[in-house]
């Protein structure tokens, strides 16, 4: 048996979205079905739509998901139908040679479905990050399937199946920022707002935002930001390292991923501190740096994949913070639309209007 649903597909590269009816199968052997409820518009479905990721069209965008399992394939023993799930694009495969050794957040083998999800007439759909959720339903491999409390809202919930568990994780996952430490986060957008949040929330005494929209830096600091530098007309470096007795920060994060902003976070840490890389940067771009300022300055250079997160791990904690009010996820949805509405989120996200448009199914 299969399902046909309404989705949103890129046709080719740099054309506007299409809702269209697609067929989804039933799961197979390892496999869920879920009805989504709700699922974000991402930078990344962007990069999909322009042909950035690969040129593998068509693409059934959207990835930042929650909803209910409706059915499972045979092997599944952990969900149930009428569970509530986020998604998630990393599901370890548990046998790699990174799996092995105890680091399934670096899984080399990460699942997907192995069934296609099709047009009518029968062509392959690429689903973005191995999810697709645009759509009224989907279907996913079963390690991508995360039970979480069904209390969260789905327009918040599925937020951490991207954008914020890659902004957070990279503050308490790859950065480690712990109590009493400094902090810096280039770039103020969804991403670099979850980096706030994670650093507040670990502990870090100075939580500085920069960025060069001055409403974007009045949004920080309702995630956790302490201090605001607009870097349009003054130089950041100097003013951190300002805001740190001249010392610069434990741990500067750049959300933005271009090399202007990489330098400037690699110059605004303290002696031996550490860059931690999230913004994800166009393939053409090219750093420039004296290999002596990488010795001399000692600590660490890290790039944050998904924010080095276990989804099974990872989610269900952020979920309980939500829930506790530790977490403001609600304040990542600037609007809800329809799948009619998702060409248009695009250039409200490409102007920087938005931290997250979320398209709501239910």
């Amino acid at each position: 048996m299969s399902y046909e649903v309404r989705a949103v597909v890129a046709m080719k590269s740099g054309a506007p979205v299409e809702v269209q009816t697609i067929r989804v199968p039933d799961p197979g052997p390892g496999e869920v079905l879920v009805s989504v409820q709700a699922c974000g518009v991402c930078h990344t479905d962007l990069h999909y739509r322009e042909g950035a990721v690969n040129d593998e069209f068509p693409f059934l965008l959207g990835h930042e998901a929650a909803g209910t399992v409706d059915a499972v394939g045979e092997g599944v023993t952990d969900l149930a139908p009428g569970d509530y799930v986020v998604l998630a694009w990393r599901a370890p495969c548990g046998d790699c040679r990174s799996c092995r050794r105890g680091r399934p957040w670096y899984c080399f083998d990460s699942r997907n479905a192995a069934q296609p999800m099709t047009l009518l007439d029968g062509t392959p759909l690429s689903p973005a990050l191995g999810i697709g959720a645009f759509a009224e339903k989907t279907l996913v491999a079963a390690g991508q399937a995360v039970k979480v409390d069904p209390a969260a809202r789905p327009e918040a919930a599925g937020l951490i199946g991207c954008g914020v568990m890659a902004g957070y994780g990279a503050a308490v996952n790859t950065g480690g920022v712990s109590r009493g430490d400094t902090v810096a986060v280039i770039g103020c957008g969804g991403v670099g707002n979850a980096a706030i949040a994670g650093a507040s929330l670990a502990g870090a005494r100075r939580v500085i935002a920069v960025d060069i929209d001055d409403r974007k830096l009045d949004g920080a600091t309702r995630f956790g930001a302490t201090h605001t530098v607009n870097s349009r007309g003054t130089d950041p470096v100097e003013a951190v390292r300002e805001l740190t007795d001249g010392f610069g920060v434990d741990i500067a994060i750049d959300a933005v991923g271009r090399p202007e902003t990489f330098l400037q976070a690699f110059y605004m840490r303290d002696h031996a501190g550490t860059v931690v890389q999230v913004g994800v940067p166009d393939p053409q771009m090219k750093l420039e740096l004296p290999l002596i300022d990488v010795f001399s300055r000692g600590g660490a250079v890290k790039s944050s994949w998904y924010g080095d997160c276990l989804p099974s791990r990872d989610f269900p904690v952020l979920i309980d913070q939500f829930l506790s009010g530790k977490l403001d996820l609600n304040g990542f949805v600037s609007e809800t639309i329809a799948l009619e509405q998702v060409e248009a989120a695009f250039t409200k996200m490409h102007r920087g209007e938005v931290l997250r448009s979320v398209v709501v199914l239910r």
